[in-house]
């Protein structure tokens, strides 16, 4: 709940705040300001969502209700998370790549690309998982 709370400050005070000084000092940069601020907020807003789905299965799994139907939708929302905060990343790493200077920064955003990709991938296979296990239990629950 603190962390969540602590992505909210991120969002509404610190990141526009940070971006809004960024453009003061360096002028010539001024017209990243905005979309800067937004990939950042909405970067914050996949990671919140990841955050509450996480928290909805684990009391699924607190009820013992993990292998429903019901905790599929939660993981979908997860893997839709990460998606879309990865084509978001892609986008960014390709603006960076092909109007950089210098390679570390675009060096740093196929890292996190890799990362992030290798993350989505998991989740989806643990989804797989998911589904093998929940048709497993209902088949068990009716043959019992």
């Amino acid at each position: 709940m603190v962390l969540f709370g602590v992505l909210v400050v991120f969002q509404t005070l610190s990141l526009p705040g940070q971006f809004a000084y960024m453009a003061q000092e360096s002028p010539e940069d001024a017209y990243l300001r905005w979309p800067a601020t937004a990939v950042t907020v909405f970067w914050v807003l996949c990671v919140q969502v990841v955050i509450v789905a996480t928290w909805k299965l684990l009391s699924l799994v607190k009820n013992d209700r993990i292998f429903t139907e019901a905790s599929l939708k939660w993981v979908d929302l997860i893997v839709w998370a990460i998606g879309a905060g990865w084509v978001v990343l892609v986008g960014v790493f390709l603006y960076v790549g092909f109007n950089a200077d210098d390679p570390g920064v675009p060096l740093l955003l196929f890292l996190l690309t890799v990362g992030v990709s290798v993350l989505g991938l998991l989740m989806v296979v643990m989804r797989a998982l998911l589904r093998q296990a929940t048709t497993l239990r209902t088949d068990m629950e009716a043959v019992i």
